[in-house]
């Protein structure tokens, strides 16, 4: 049986897929984090709404650590987690799925580590490749089945929130790299190799980024483009869940940690 993690961004906040499961709050080092818990094809489901029922905590104040530190606690060894997205890339529209494979993190207030205590000490973590290449493997065998348009990579720039960025900021990305734009999916990437979990990510572009957009952004936008998405995220997660083969690619994600005595909870 495996233990999966799944974390629902803007729009994915009780997917049809995972009704009847049951609440848990878990009581971690840094808060509580309220997970929904049941089983799907034969596996432990642990579902968490990254921004609360209802969307009513911020990007910037999302409890990243609980929630990372939950999933861990009740032995999660995978997280797929889902971002709604802004694009830099023209070909990167409305609609379409992303697989990330980069990170761009530009937030400025945040914790993105367990490392920063005398009890645990000092750790340093390899993030060559942020996103568990094993996982990425997987969501792209899945997507292969289905007529979701999608890309098999994307480097996700992640900024400080809440507000949207400006045109000039979008520039600047567009030449380090960046292809989408959003407020979320770096701290929970860096936390969760930490804790030596595979994480991957599947963005939903939403809208084209300040600047290229013709019209100026609103969350309300966001949000109505993410209804006409939810129902393929759906139908990914579903398939995610249920794909219990083996994949070739071979990742380092659970020993990540092996040099500081791996994580200990």
């Amino acid at each position: 049986m495996r233990k999966i993690g799944i974390i629902g961004g803007t729009g994915i906040y009780s997917p049809e897929a995972l009704q009847g499961f049951k609440e848990k709050i878990i009581n971690t080092p840094y808060g509580k984090a309220l997970c929904n818990i049941g089983t799907m094809s034969g596996n432990q489901v642990f579902f968490i709404t990254r921004h609360g029922v209802g969307h009513t905590v911020p990007p910037h104040l999302v409890n990243y650590r609980a929630n990372i530190w939950a999933l861990k606690s009740q032995g999660v060894d995978e997280i797929f987690a889902t971002t709604a997205v802004g694009s830099l890339n023209q070909k990167m529209t409305a609609g379409h799925f992303v697989v990330c494979d980069q990170l761009l993190d530009f937030t400025k207030s945040r914790v993105n580590t367990f490392y920063d205590n005398p009890d645990r000490g000092v750790g340093h973590v390899d993030v060559t490749h942020p996103y568990c290449d094993t996982l990425r493997s997987k969501v792209i065998r899945c997507l292969e089945k289905t007529g979701i348009p999608f890309h098999k990579t994307g480097c996700y720039v992640c900024t400080e929130g809440p507000r949207f960025e400006t045109a000039a900021e979008i520039k600047m990305f567009a030449l380090v790299g960046g292809d989408l734009v959003g407020m979320t999916n770096a701290q929970e990437c860096f936390l969760a190799r930490e804790a030596e979990i595979c994480y991957t990510n599947c963005a939903i572009v939403t809208n084209m980024a300040a600047g290229i957009s013709p019209t100026p952004l609103s969350h309300s936008e966001v949000e109505a483009a993410m209804k006409k998405s939810i129902s393929n995220m759906e139908k990914l997660m579903t398939a995610f869940i249920a794909d219990n083969d083996p994949v070739q690619v071979v990742c380092n994600c659970r020993h990540a940690m092996a040099e500081f005595g791996g994580f200990k909870l």
